[in-house]
């Protein structure tokens, strides 16, 4: 089997390979909340914070959905409800991050919005992969 397909199709619980797996999700999820990002701020001419919240959002829902499924396979929570109220508290302070970095790189340094997103994006995935890891997805006692 190749190194790809197994990669694919095997899930490991092996660090290095939840982190991969994560990446590729994050960077599914980051489609999505740049997509939508993008689109309130250029075309609904909403404030690029608030369009970065509605962003961030809908790339959480779409990181969870994907993440349960394909990246991490131990659980740490048996209720799902629970579990997704952690993952998006989690989330929570990934937005705060998120918002506080575009705010500091766009307003006060005067990167352009779509960079600041960039820089809070690589910064916030560190954050998001270590207290889901920690907090829910962790191999039993």
């Amino acid at each position: 089997m190749s190194a790809l397909k197994k990669f694919l199709v095997h899930p490991t619980n092996s660090l290095a390979a939840q982190f991969l797996r994560y990446a590729v999700v994050g960077g599914v999820a980051f489609v999505v909340d740049f997509a939508v990002y993008v689109s309130l701020t250029e075309w609904a001419g909403l404030h690029y914070l608030v369009s970065a919240a509605v962003g961030f959002l809908c790339g959480l829902t779409t990181n969870y959905a994907l993440s349960i499924s394909w990246v991490f396979q131990n659980r740490s929570l048996k209720d799902a409800r629970v579990e997704f109220a952690v993952f998006a508290m989690i989330g929570v302070v990934g937005l705060g991050l998120n918002e506080g970095i575009i705010y500091v790189a766009t307003a006060i340094v005067g990167c352009d919005y779509r960079v600041s997103k960039l820089i809070a994006v690589a910064l916030v995935l560190f954050w998001n992969f270590g207290a889901r890891k920690v907090t829910l997805f962790r191999a039993g006692p």
